[in-house]
């Protein structure tokens, strides 16, 4: 009678510990890619100031919008701030790291069909993302 041979008990749940222990230990140590967040968040933002300036155009009143380290938002030009909708106030993805904006202050919105071209540009630690509006409206996004 042939001997069979083959794993014990044993060693296949000591196996499995150890690819336990190298799989937590892997997923612990990947980090979201800063780069891809602040990505992602200029090209939300690209498409909310086009929407932006659409209702701008539409109802003949200019929006403003503003940001700060944490997030942005939509304010029309009596002051009061858009609570809801798409144009409602949101919180930087990339979180792990700050957001500044470049050039500080509000960027106003009018209900011109042609506009002053514009360039926004995002930092969160080494990443860098550009946001260039033309005077026709559209946004492009570009990370250099």
């Amino acid at each position: 009678m042939p001997e069979q041979r083959g794993f014990t008990l044993i060693e296949l749940m000591v196996v499995l510990v150890i690819v336990g222990i190298a799989s937590a230990a892997i997923s612990l140590n990947i980090r979201p890619d800063p780069g891809k967040q602040l990505r992602a968040d200029g090209e939300r933002l690209a498409r909310l100031l086009e929407l932006a300036q659409s209702e701008a155009q539409a109802a003949g009143q200019p929006l403003r919008w503003q940001s700060d380290r944490d997030g942005y938002r939509f304010v029309r030009a009596d002051g009061q701030a858009l609570a809801d909708g798409p144009l409602k106030p949101r919180r930087w993805q990339a979180e792990t790291v700050k957001v500044r904006v470049e050039p500080r202050g509000p960027v106003w919105l009018d209900g011109e069909w042609i506009g002053a071209p514009l360039t926004l540009r995002l930092h969160s630690a080494n990443v860098r993302v550009d946001l260039a509006r033309s005077a026709a409206g559209t946004i492009k996004v570009s990370q250099p």
